[in-house]
């Protein structure tokens, strides 16, 4: 029998890979890689959120993915294609240093919010302070990736959004596959009985430390692995990018599609909140305002998301048929 994700997956690679042939528009195809970039980071915040842990620093590790990416092609003259995945290693070493330093002694509840919360205001300041980075001028001049020569065909320049875009859609795949695959295997299980329950989870053998520090690390690294291809992508990097109200839209983009999809959840918040402000053509003056707004419109009122709403389709199907019985037979009466 054939599983429907696999399926799902190879529809939705399909029509992704389509996108360019439709859209000819740069300006749509570089809203689309950023819808991209978004869901992935809204991704890694369903991770932890999975084992217990509110990470309101999550972007902060974006940042370093991206900064260390930038240093090494820029700074060091490392080949691009090399600096991508050694910046997603030194992001997951950082995070494992910070990890066993803000999950010791099981601090996961206030206590890790509050200094992921510190983290997550202070990475901006610290990174616009160092002149080696590029203080709050950031670092620009960041090359792309080198063309990829395949025999008998053109080389592949990334000289264009329509290369990024594959590219991207690549390493977007990538994210999920690996996130697939610790879901589906025991640790997947482990995460969601300590979401459940903590002390639940422990009494029957669960290492609480030791999986939510690989929760945290994971979803780190991934995300310094999606901040390596955004340094690339915009060729420039500078620390207001990775400001506290970027976390908050990270965790609008988990909560409006629905925290309970791991992974069609955060592609639908992404969609949303990246193409309806650009549609509406939000100031940055008035976004602060949407976006807390929206947020708390939707904890309350809608806390299992956009695709929540499914359970309420066989109701909504019902209520319909029944109304359209009663206008069949009063026709037929008259």
């Amino acid at each position: 029998m054939i599983n429907k994700k696999i399926v799902g997956l190879i529809i939705g690679l399909v029509i992704c890979a389509l996108i360019p042939l439709l859209v000819k528009s740069p300006y749509y195809i570089d809203l689309i890689i950023m819808t991209m970039v978004n869901a992935a980071l809204a991704m890694m915040f369903i991770m932890g959120l999975r084992a217990g842990l509110i990470n309101m620093g999550i972007v902060s590790f974006w940042g370093v993915g991206t900064y260390a990416s930038a240093i090494l092609s820029t700074k060091l003259h490392m080949n691009v294609w090399l600096s991508m995945p050694t910046a997603a290693l030194v992001t997951g070493v950082i995070a494992f240093i910070f990890g066993v330093v803000l999950l010791r002694k099981n601090t996961s509840g206030f206590g890790f919010v509050m200094l992921s919360i510190i983290i997550g205001m202070l990475f901006s300041v610290v990174v616009g302070s160092i002149s080696y980075l590029g203080a709050w001028n950031g670092i620009s001049n960041i090359p792309p990736p080198s063309p990829i020569k395949i025999p008998f065909l053109p080389p592949i320049e990334f000289i264009s959004k329509i290369e990024f875009f594959y590219l991207g859609m690549f390493i977007f795949l990538i994210i999920v596959l690996i996130s697939y695959a610790f879901y589906a295997a025991w640790t997947g299980r482990a995460w969601i009985a300590i979401g459940l329950g903590p002390r639940l989870a422990e009494s029957i053998g669960i290492n609480l430390f030791r999986y939510r520090l690989l929760a945290f690390v994971l979803s780190s690294t991934l995300c310094g692995l999606i901040g390596a291809f955004y340094a690339h992508y915009q060729a420039y990097v500078v620390p207001d990018t990775f400001g506290m109200w970027q976390n908050i839209y990270v965790q609008i983009y988990a909560i409006l599609g629905g925290v309970s999809f791991a992974f069609l959840g955060p592609v639908v918040g992404a969609v949303v909140m990246t193409f309806f402000p650009e549609y509406i053509r939000m100031t940055s003056v008035v976004a602060p305002v949407f976006t807390g707004i929206l947020l708390i419109l939707l904890i309350l009122f809608l806390p299992g998301g956009l695709l929540g709403l499914g359970k309420y389709w066989p109701i909504f199907a019902k209520v319909v048929s029944k109304k359209f019985s009663l206008l069949v037979r009063k026709a037929r009466q008259s």
